[in-house]
């Protein structure tokens, strides 16, 4: 399996639960950098989206782990242009649905499932790194499993109460309290179960905690930057 690293190249693996920002705050810092972009989350939810459009039934863990290596998906690298497509079609406003997100962590978290997009995330990583020199990888066992040997190991977290206005406000335009409460069940529940096979609650030897709940958007990424920066 190949290295997720040399040293020649830089990977910034970045981990956090749902809400913490990792992804908007990753594309951006891989933009600040000039690297490439990894939203290892998209890769589950466009497996996911597939297997619903192809009718399987995600209980059936079976079948998922004999499909899911026919799943058609490509993935853009580059930050400015972070396309999803599964067999051509477009499916990044798909993905993103509340029906994908409710059922993501079933195919997430069958282990065969996990194995197979370590060895592809791996090998995504070691080519983007190649070409790019720098790439900034996140998800939720980036730092632990796909890249532990990555330079630049970081666990963007934030406060429940954060997180949830924070997914709130991306879903459903507000930050109310229906809104909250539509949005606890997808964010508190699939954190709980993905915490069963992904270490993304605590920061374990080697990775840098960054609680960003007192910082916005702007900061996160300032910080994430003098972290990559103090790691050089």
């Amino acid at each position: 399996m190949p290295e997720a690293a040399t040293e020649q190249h830089l990977v910034v693996a970045i981990d956090g639960p749902s809400g913490s920002g990792k992804s908007s705050v990753s594309r951006a810092v891989a933009r600040a950098l000039g690297a490439a972009y990894l939203d290892t989350g998209a890769m589950y939810r466009a497996l996911t989206w597939w297997l619903l459009a192809e009718g399987v039934d995600l209980r059936d863990s079976a079948t998922v782990i004999a499909k899911a290596p026919d799943c058609p998906l490509n993935l853009g690298l580059d930050p400015d242009r972070a396309v999803v497509t599964v067999g051509g079609r477009d499916v990044g406003r798909e993905i993103r649905s509340e029906r994908v997100t409710g059922q993501v962590s079933t195919v997430a978290t069958i282990p065969e499932v996990r194995r197979l997009m370590c060895r592809w995330q791996r090998r995504l990583i070691t080519d983007a790194a190649s070409t790019r020199g720098t790439v900034v990888a996140e998800g939720r066992d980036i730092t632990t499993v796909v890249a532990p040997d990555a330079q630049v190991r970081i666990l963007l977290t934030a406060s429940e109460a954060a997180r949830l206005a924070r997914r709130a406000q991306q879903t459903h335009g507000a930050v109310d309290d229906r809104s909250l409460r539509a949005t606890r069940d997808l964010v508190v529940e699939r954190d709980r179960v993905d915490s069963t096979v992904s270490a993304f609650t605590s920061a374990v030897d080697g990775v840098t905690l960054l609680d960003t709940s007192a910082l916005d958007f702007d900061a996160s990424v300032a910080a994430v930057l003098d972290i990559v920066r103090a790691s050089a």
